[in-house]
């Protein structure tokens, strides 16, 4: 199917127009909250560690039911409604940010109700594309979602720097909260696509079971997400924690990881447009073969001679993250139940960021332990055993788009 196809389809651009408002604000969103937290009086990297933490634990909690809620209420009205939840918390935290100080309490709590909402956003959005796209244009619709999406994240994450040097996080914050309140309107204008579940005597538990069952029931999934909960563990700690801190005592502070991050997106465009092109015959093995650039970007933060080279690291790392992101999705899509798909989904991101408060609960006091070099060299030990290990599967290596997945 040829890009201008998958355009054509009704709520296309509609939906892609969103995603990248929403990601707009996601490139500005994790490098204005770690620089605030560290500009505030009591800032330090655990309390970054122990807000990122709280995020991902609620996240954790809640992603098993995600799914779940999202085929009972329809899965484009609940990634309206936690995108635009989740644009007024944010907002309520810029502006205690606008006061010079933020209390504890409301740092966890704002964070802990923006994993909540992420919990069920995540799940629910992995069945909004295959509503509004036709499975033969399931690749190229997820690749444009990727490019779309990148695009607002390069330029978010650009314009990061210069405003939180210029005008300090708390407006940076609120722009991004303004963005996940708009693209939340703009997707709720389609929930009729997605409509509710039909009744059934099925309890939430019920439904719960049944899509761990089918989650179980392909093996290469499994796999991955085990092997993946590994990855976001170690990437967690190094980029979201001790990326900044790097920053501030090598570099320039907020625009030199503004820097990094934006290289990281200019990556993710780049694998944007490789994944409108490419056709592999085995793409779980390509993908897995190609997260070693995790493993190098993790390197290059252990010597930071070079900011150049960091973002270099980053910029690869980009690249297989946005593949990832288009091949993965397009993987499930084709092969889990349609019905079942965004139950999986919730398995899915419970499984891959499981370890994910660990990376960041971890990376500060091990650091200061270690020292970062050492931990980060860790890291990057730990990276690499996690992709060798899961390409012991003959299923991973093996799977094709064309045909099921080859069992052992």
């Amino acid at each position: 199917m040829l890009t201008k196809e998958v355009l054509a389809h009704k709520y296309v651009k509609r939906l892609f127009i969103a995603r990248f408002i929403s990601n707009f604000g996601n490139g500005m969103g994790p490098i204005a909250l770690a620089f605030g937290i560290l500009a505030l009086p009591n800032g330090s990297a655990n309390l970054l560690g122990l807000v990122l933490g709280v995020t991902t634990i609620c996240f954790l909690i809640t992603a098993p039911f995600g799914g779940v809620i999202a085929d009972k209420y329809g899965r484009a009205r609940m990634v309206g409604i936690t995108d635009m939840i989740a644009g007024l918390v944010l907002l309520v935290q810029a502006w205690y940010f606008t006061q010079g100080e933020v209390p504890l309490y409301i740092l966890l709590v704002v964070n802990g109700i923006f994993g909540i909402m992420w919990g069920v956003f995540w799940p629910a959005f992995a069945g909004v594309i295959p509503a509004v796209i036709p499975e033969e244009g399931l690749q190229k619709g997820n690749a444009l979602n990727q490019l779309l999406t990148n695009s607002g994240m390069i330029l978010g994450a650009a314009i990061a720097g210069i405003l939180i040097d210029q005008y300090g996080a708390a407006l940076t914050l609120a722009i991004d909260a303004a963005s996940f309140f708009i693209a939340g309107a703009l997707v709720f204008t389609f929930r009729h696509l997605t409509p509710k579940a039909q009744s059934t005597q099925n309890t939430m538990l019920d439904d719960l079971v049944h899509g761990w069952r089918v989650f179980l029931s392909f093996r290469w999934i499994v796999v991955l997400v085990f092997s993946w909960s590994f990855l976001v563990m170690c990437w967690a700690a190094a980029e979201n924690v001790l990326g900044p801190l790097i920053a501030l005592e090598h570099f320039n502070g907020a625009k030199s990881w503004s820097f990094v991050i934006t290289a990281e997106s200019i990556g993710l465009i780049v694998g944007s447009v490789i994944a409108l092109k490419i056709k592999l015959k085995y793409p779980l093995r390509f993908l897995q073969l190609s997260s070693f650039t995790l493993t190098f970007y993790i390197f290059t933060l252990a010597k930071p001679q070079s900011l150049l080279v960091i973002a270099f690291g980053a910029f690869l790392f980009g690249i297989t993250l946005d593949l990832w992101g288009t091949l993965w999705a397009t993987a499930l899509q084709r092969k889990v139940p349609r019905d079942a798909l965004s139950r999986v989904s919730s398995f899915d991101a419970l499984g891959s960021m499981m370890f994910r408060p660990i990376g960041l609960a971890i990376a500060a006091p091990f650091s200061t332990l270690l020292g970062i070099e050492n931990f980060l060299y860790i890291l990057t030990g730990v990276s690499a055993l996690a992709i060798l290990l899961s390409l012991l599967n003959s299923q991973v290596r093996n799977m094709s788009f064309d045909q099921d997945p080859i069992v052992d």
